[in-house]
């Protein structure tokens, strides 16, 4: 192995390990990875034969991702908020960028629409991580999110169809609005009727083998197919990528397709990273970083207050439609990829300089979103922004002065344990230190009040009577913050029974031992769970499954660890 291979690995760990970090996009990391190991930085390589064959495949990879992700019957499922929410901001966007992009620039008309349109769009990979590392994937406004990510990729269908129309450098707006319309129709029916009829038989045969090697190959064969059948037909290969991915979509095969080439997707998808980044034109860039940087201004400017007004105008509420249109006011990957195929494919419909400029201007934004959501929530934090409403929220009063149950922790297990309160009717009141999950739970019907459960002023202002208050449960998963809270509640009074939350079973005794009545330990509890539907399967009563969970539960748990007596 070379020195300069070994360098460039080394480039990419420190580079995805950093972006991860900063909760950034892994495949941003490849790209500063292809922009430093390229012939304007550090010269590792040289962009060669081989290197622009991996681009090719990164590419076919990245548009057949696209297309697996359009699934007729999901759209057909979220239809009123892909086609409400998502296709009123993709409008909305493009319609603010095309008259300002006719004025400052001599594209064609067809042109400046493709490019207005492929800046509305997001960064899906990226979004999509945001929301998952900050727990709101599937709150409302994440779903809202990702409808508009949905209809993004929707998007593509027409937005391919454009390319060879661009190619043949059509300037009749009419003729290329229709053919645009029959072949995106033509593509929709004509992936409905080879799936059923073609691709689901065949991958039925290939399933039957049971080879993962075998389904792999059927699915790399199948990419390659299309994306020949469509460049004999002299349209881009990329459209037959993205076509392969829209049939494998409507096959019964979908998940198991997504999660066999899922390894491979990543590993050709950072070759496309790699070669745009080491094909960039730093120099050019660096000439022209004034424009790079006010395009990056007005394209998240824009973008987010487009978004914004879309968001209000369907009723979303002024916090949410300020985090929503921060997460999905960047550029995507999309957007790259378009300018790329159509680089690849000699498709001039702008100069080549402003398609550098343009593909600078989306990776910007991209990076750009992290540091804005930071920003976002340290003034939301400080209380700088949305501090009426959120006062508003947390200064209403709770519903029982003396509940019977004091829950204090309210993540996904204290949320369970309301609800089943709730369905018999017994009251409760809950504590939580995270003021957004508190204004959210609050905004659900919650009964939630903020504040640090270890503070005994807290537990009492929750209504906590040593006599009136039946039972606290804490439901936090931290054993520290558990034990304190042990330690206070003990303070007011002993006689309160305490129901707490365990990660394993040292820690359900710690808390045992320290006056708690019930500790359950999530490991154990779940392997219990596990173990009786196995043992039920193998034909054994319940009466005994029963018995014998009851027996490992005695005394603590103690009997987990011993030999069990089957006679």
């Amino acid at each position: 192995m070379s020195t300069a291979t070994l360098i460039f690995f080394a480039i990419a760990f420190v580079a995805v390990f950093f972006m991860r970090l900063f909760k950034m996009g892994t495949l941003l990391a490849f790209l500063l990875t292809g922009i430093l190991a390229g012939q304007h930085v550090l010269g590792l390589f040289e962009l060669s034969g081989t290197w622009n064959f991996l681009g090719e495949l990164g590419i076919m990879f990245l548009w057949f991702n696209i297309g697996l992700q359009i699934n007729m019957q999901r759209l057909w499922q979220l239809r009123h908020t892909i086609f409400g929410l998502g296709a009123s901001q993709v409008l909305m966007v493009a319609v603010m960028l095309f008259p300002m992009l006719v004025g400052i620039t001599s594209w064609s008309l067809i042109g400046t629409a493709m490019i207005s349109l492929i800046l509305a769009m997001s960064s899906t990979s990226e979004d999509l991580q945001i929301l998952i590392d900050r727990n709101q994937l599937q709150t409302n406004m994440g779903r809202q999110t990702f409808s508009i990510l949905l209809f993004q990729d929707l998007l593509s269908i027409p937005l391919l169809a454009m390319l060879p129309i661009m190619a043949g450098k059509s300037i009749n707006l009419g003729a290329s609005a229709i053919d645009i319309l029959v072949m995106s129709l033509g593509l929709i029916l004509g992936v409905v009727i080879v799936s059923k009829f073609i691709i689901n038989p065949l991958m039925r045969v290939v399933a039957r083998i049971k080879s993962t090697e075998a389904f792999v190959l059927a699915i790399m064969v199948n990419i390659a197919v299309w994306a020949v059948v469509l460049n004999l037909m002299g349209l881009p290969p990329a459209l037959g990528a993205f076509l392969a991915g829209m049939l494998m979509s409507e096959t019964v095969y979908r998940h198991q397709v997504n999660a066999a080439i899922e390894p491979y997707s990543m590993l050709f998808l950072s070759f496309f990273f790699i070669v745009l980044g080491m094909e960039i034109n730093l120099p050019f860039l660096i000439d022209h970083w004034d424009m790079v940087l006010i395009g990056v201004a007005g394209l998240v400017f824009i973008k987010f207050f487009a978004l914004y007004i879309v968001a209000r105008v369907r009723h979303v509420q002024s916090r949410e439609a300020t985090l929503m249109s921060l997460i999905l006011a960047q550029g995507g990957e999309f957007g790259l990829l378009i300018l790329q195929t159509m680089k690849i494919n000699g498709i001039s419909a702008i100069p080549a300089e402003h398609q550098e400029i343009l593909t600078a201007i989306i990776i910007v934004s991209i990076m750009m979103t992290p540091i804005l959501l930071l920003l976002y929530d340290q003034l939301l934090k400080a209380g700088k922004i949305f501090n009426g409403s959120r006062n508003k929220k947390l200064s209403e009063q709770i519903k029982v002065e003396t509940p019977s149950v004091i829950i204090c922790g309210f993540g996904r297990m204290g949320q369970i344990v309301a609800q089943m309160l709730e369905s018999e009717h017994i009251s409760y009141v809950a504590i939580d230190g995270n003021v957004d999950e508190v204004v959210m739970a609050r905004e659900l019907g919650y009964n939630v009040i903020y504040g640090d459960s270890k503070k005994k002023a807290i537990l009492l202002a929750a209504g906590l009577k040593a006599r009136k208050t039946k039972a606290v449960v804490i439901s936090l998963n931290d054993e520290i913050v558990a034990r304190d809270i042990v330690q206070t509640l003990h303070g007011i009074s002993k006689q309160i029974k305490i129901f707490a939350r365990a990660h394993n079973l040292q820690s359900s005794r710690d808390l045992l031992q320290m006056g708690v009545k019930s500790a359950t330990p999530e490991i154990i509890e779940s392997s219990f769970i596990l173990g009786s539907d196995v043992m039920e399967s193998m034909g054994l009563s319940k009466p005994k499954i029963n018995a014998l969970v009851s027996y490992l539960r005695e005394n603590g748990y103690e009997n987990v660890k011993k030999p069990i007596d089957t006679k």
